[in-house]
């Protein structure tokens, strides 16, 4: 049953689903979708150019789908899309796309903790983890599984792979590769995720392929072109070590070390 406090400001050219709450002072603009079994916490804003999936939950203070922090950004119609039970906790931010791609994107079953900043035009995946005061600035994708300890700030561009984790009060200026642990000042490599990849199903021999993998990435001061070459030529070619090669082939920015 869908229950909307009598504060609640909602555009009439707004969308609103079955089941949806929204709270005290929340405010939801014109344009706005959201979809059933969503929650909107007081005092949340919802912008124009916002779709939000299925059983999410908005909660207080957060503001999604307002104007890019870019001084290049004309007032173009951009737009935010949240997934699918996704959670993004208070004072967190989500700014809409510029024109280079035209939206932001947070996937399905992520969790945005308090006061982290998600800018124009990033790219989350599904099941993504990002912690307390994390702040991303332009252009960042984030892969699947990925975990982002508290307090970190993302360099517009760069990419984080799949299944990795990175430690929290990290500057992460170069991409990180998918499957591994990164910490440290200046974020280094800090061996394969391999309690979070067996939890999450990957066999003895996949996780042995990557290890091997790393290995002549990081400890054999091979170029990053001659590590691919070794790898393609001497281990399995199994999809996650595909992945991966196809992830380092794509590195605009470089990669941690």
């Amino acid at each position: 049953m869908t229950q909307i406090h009598s504060s609640a400001v909602i555009d009439p050219k707004a969308e609103i689903g079955e089941g949806v709450y929204v709270g005290p002072f929340a405010v939801i603009e014109a344009g706005v979708k959201i979809g059933d079994g969503c929650e909107i916490h007081p005092h949340a804003v919802i912008a124009s150019g916002t779709t939000i999936g299925k059983k999410s939950r908005i909660f207080s203070g957060a503001v999604i789908g307002t104007i890019p922090q870019d001084l290049k950004f004309d007032n173009e119609e951009t737009f935010v899309s949240i997934g699918d039970n996704t959670t993004i906790r208070e004072y967190a931010t989500v700014n809409r796309g510029t024109n280079h791609s035209w939206t932001t994107r947070v996937g399905d079953n992520c969790l945005l903790m308090a006061y982290s900043h998600t800018a124009h035009d990033c790219q989350i995946g599904n099941n993504v983890v990002v912690a307390n005061a994390v702040n991303m600035a332009g252009h960042v994708i984030i892969e699947d599984n990925v975990g982002i300890g508290g307090m970190c700030a993302i360099h517009q561009f760069v990419h984080i792979g799949a299944h990795s984790f990175i430690g929290g009060m990290s500057a992460i200026t170069k991409d990180v590769p998918p499957y591994i642990l990164a910490m440290g000042d200046p974020l280094t490599y800090g061996g394969l995720n391999s309690v979070g990849l067996s939890r999450r199903g990957f066999s003895a021999e996949v996780l042995s392929i990557l290890k091997k993998a790393y290995k002549i990435l990081y400890r054999q001061k091979l170029t990053k072109d001659q590590a691919i070459q070794k790898m393609e030529q001497e281990l399995d070619l199994v999809p996650e070590l595909n992945h991966l090669i196809d992830f380092l082939k794509g590195s605009d920015r470089g990669i941690i070390r």
